[in-house]
This record gives structure tokens, sequence and C-alpha cells, in this order.
């Protein structure tokens, strides 16, 4: 990603200018205020440590740190520690959801298949050892479903159309003991069916190519019979913490009670790393904590990480919930890094909730106009924790690569597939946006509370079909 040249202040400009919205959720922006660049920029980039960044990526990738587990508690004492190292009034926010482990034994045979099937379980799939006549049900839709007898059968299903989840649900209502779900593209499943439910039957998933070739079988005419294993899986009420680390205002007679927050997501799925998705961001987030300590602002700062955003924005829909009115009307913006470092992920976007600008976006795009001679793209996305606070009325971006590297929630998401050029780039983009946002000479913009409403959280596509 080599950086292109600095544009002309009225260049620049201009660009930023073009790249707006029509909707925004706060007073406009003079952007020829924020065009000393070479002043006010060279605060941030020229005292940004990309080493920090990945070696703190290295530290919490080491293990993987699913919600709830031991390895997430270090995690979080980590993160704590860091602040407070910086100086930081650092507090543990706690809550308690449902959590899950994944099963130690994922065992499937299919009477007289000789390859190698090579199993994987899903996330909330149930334990259990069921054996049936083998049954292809398509996509596993309600109406392809309607009028099938599958008791005591396992059914075979594409990955497609609908979720994991409805799949599972409909070939059970239809009296199935277990199902087969074969992927429509090369690789692996690793998916999640959402949530609990006691509906469930055993559920594993397979290659497109086993898939195919057991497909081919049945449609030649022979009678296969299928056996499910699965062991160990458990699901109960787990406890986990926010990291909040704030940073009052410096400036004692102009400052405002405004608020500016940047923050990411300290957990991961099970069995990944997670260097990727998001020690980079945690340790994005821990390294701007660091350039904007000792730095001039007339806003309140906070710089927090979340737990169980994997599980469904649980720790950052927490966090919301326990905003007070006062609270919400006093944010500005939040801003939040999610998987800001694969060199095999594709180019930076902001995704936001609804797909148009806000002041967080505005103010990104602003700043890699500056830097890199255009802005960066918006496009909708409701697939991280940036969700939960636009759900409260406050505006709200988050920054991430796209298309997602191949690595996206499995074992190799490891340092070595960091990049310390994308780490550093939008390092850059997104401490000098805040900071134009709270240095005192900047004066603005003021916080401006939008509409509370309820939106879906969209995992990502791998996820859930």
């Amino acid at each position: 990603m080599k950086k292109k040249p600095i544009l002309t202040i009225a260049l620049a400009a201009g660009l930023a200018v073009s790249s707006l919205g029509a909707q925004v959720y706060a007073k406009p922006v003079d952007l020829q205020q924020v065009q000393p660049f070479n002043v006010f920029d060279n605060k941030v980039v020229n005292n940004i440590n990309v080493d920090n960044i990945y070696n703190n990526i290295e530290y919490l990738s080491r293990t993987p740190r699913v919600a709830g587990t031991v390895e997430e508690q270090n995690a979080i004492k980590y993160v704590k520690e860091q602040f407070e190292s910086y100086g930081y009034e650092t507090k543990l926010q706690e809550f308690q959801f449902y959590g899950y482990t994944a099963p130690t034994t994922v065992e499937l045979s299919v009477d007289g298949y000789e390859g190698n099937l090579e199993p994987k379980s899903f996330t909330y799939g149930m334990d259990g050892d069921v054996t049936g006549e083998l049954v292809f049900i398509g996509l596993g839709t309600k109406a392809e479903v309607e009028g099938l007898d599958l008791t005591g059968k396992i059914a075979l299903v594409e990955r497609g159309a609908i979720s994991f989840a409805d799949k599972v649900l409909n070939a059970a209502a239809q009296g199935a003991e277990g199902v087969i779900i074969f992927n429509n593209a090369d690789g692996v499943i690793n998916g999640t069916l959402g949530g609990p439910n006691d509906a469930y039957v055993p559920v594993v998933s397979i290659t497109r190519d086993a898939g195919q070739a057991i497909l081919a079988d049945l449609n030649n005419g022979e009678t296969l019979t299928a056996t499910v294993n699965i062991e160990g899986a458990e699901g109960g009420i787990r406890t986990s913490h926010n990291v909040i680390a704030t940073k009052a205002s410096t400036n004692k007679n102009k400052g405002t009670n405004d608020i500016v927050a940047i923050g990411a997501h300290h957990d991961s799925v099970p069995g990944a790393p997670g260097a990727n998705d998001d020690a980079s961001g945690t340790s994005m987030t821990l390294e701007l904590a660091r350039i904007l300590k000792d730095l001039p602002t007339d806003k309140e700062l906070r710089f927090m990480t979340f737990g169980a955003e994997e599980l469904g924005l649980i720790g950052s829909r927490y966090y919301a919930s326990q905003l007070s009115e006062e609270e919400k009307k006093r944010f500005v913006g939040y801003f939040n890094l999610d998987m800001v470092g694969s060199r095999d992920a594709g180019d930076l976007v902001i995704n936001t909730v609804d797909g148009n600008d806000n002041v967080v976006s505005s103010h990104a795009q602003a700043s890699s106009a500056r830097l890199n001679g255009e802005p960066t793209p918006i496009q909708p996305g409701r697939s991280s924790d940036h969700v939960s606070f636009y759900e409260v009325g406050i505006p709200s971006a988050s920054f991430i690569h796209r298309a997602l590297e191949p690595w996206y929630h499995t074992p190799e998401d490891t340092i070595d597939k960091i990049s310390k050029e994308k780490l550093q780039d939008v390092a850059e983009i997104v401490g000098t946006a805040v900071y134009d946002l709270v240095r005192p000479e900047n004066h603005g913009p003021e916080a401006v509370k939008g509409k509370e409403q309820k939106v879906p959280h969209l995992y990502h596509e791998q996820d859930i079909q």
C-alpha cells in the first residue's frame, strides 16, 4: 500500500469536501481549519510507533481469546495494565452472557464413502451420537422440506440462501436426527448457529467436494447411512469485561463536556489466535491512547476494548445500555477498529451502519485525503461494535479492510500475516481524524444525538449461510 504524495492544501480540501454525504450528525466542519497538517497531523503521525502495535498483537495472539475464558481474562488484564502504564484512569465493566465451548470430538462417517470427510462443528451446536439414512434436501428451505418425512434420517444440505441455523431447524422440524451441511465454495466452513436453541440436532459441515461426491452417490440410487458424533460441547452463563480508559479535557477554560471514543474488541473465536481479528484493533487502540495522552484536548477521550463481540456484540451493547441519557448526548462519535492489519485483506473501507456519512466517517475521509491523496470509501456494514453505538443514537463508523483475508476466523490468523504498512496507514488516518475532533484549536464539532433504533447484527457472510 504505497502512499500517494501529500496534496496541496487547496486540492486536499476539495477532495475532502466532495466526499461528504448529505446526512451528517454534527455541525459541518470548516475543513480549512483542519488543513495545517504539517503542524497538527504530524503531532500524531510522527509519534506512531508501529512496532508497539505489532508487538502487542504478537503478545495478544499467542492463544485464542474466547469470551469468558481464562485466556480472555488474561488479555483483559494486559490491556488494562497497558492503559494504566500510559497514565489513564482505567476501569473494568463486568457483564454476563451465555457462553459456548466447542466440542472436543467431531466425527462423521458415511458408509461407502472412502474419502476424508474432515467434519467441522458449528458454534452453538449440540452434542449427540446419531445414525440414520442420508437424505438430500437441497438448500434446506421451508419450501424444500415441506411434506418430507425425515424421521430417523440424517439430512444432507447445501450451503446458501438461508442461515445455517434455519437449515438445521427446518430439517429437525421434519424429524431429522442430524444434519450435514456441505460448502458451496472452496474451503471449509467455520460457522455459527447464531445462538443456543433446544430444537437443534447434531450438525457438522464438510467441504464442497466431499458433499458433491456423496450427493452423486445418492443421485445414482445408492442408499447411504451416516453417523454424526459430537462430544464435549458446553454452554452456560459466563462472565467477561469491557476495559475503559478515560482522559478528561486538558483545556480548563474552553474545554467542553463532549466525548470522542476509540475502541475494538479483544475476544476471538474458538481456535483462532485472532492476530488480525481483533488483536490488531485492540493494539491500535492502545497505541493511539499512548499518543493522545499528552496532547492538548478540549473534549473527553475514551479508549475501550470490548468482550464477547464474536458472540453478537454483547460487550459493546452492554456498554451502550449502561450509558446515561446525559452521556449519550455528550458523545460526538465513536471510531471502531476491527481487523486493521492483515496483509492478505483488501483495501481500507469505512463501514457505517446505514452506509451514510457522519461526523466520524467525514473526519476520517478528510484525514485520508490529506495523508493519502483520496478519501477512504464508505460502505454499509453492520458486523462490528460500531452498531451498538448507532443503536443508541451515537455517530459511529468501523475501519476494516475488505475483501476479508482468507485466514478470517481460522487458526491461520497469526502474527506473520500482519502488515506493518497497513497498521501505520490506519493508525495515521484514525489518529489524525480523532485529534481533529478534540484539539482545542478546532473548537468543534458539538455532539448531536441521533435517533435510537435497533438494527439486526449482521454476522460476516462466512458465518451465517
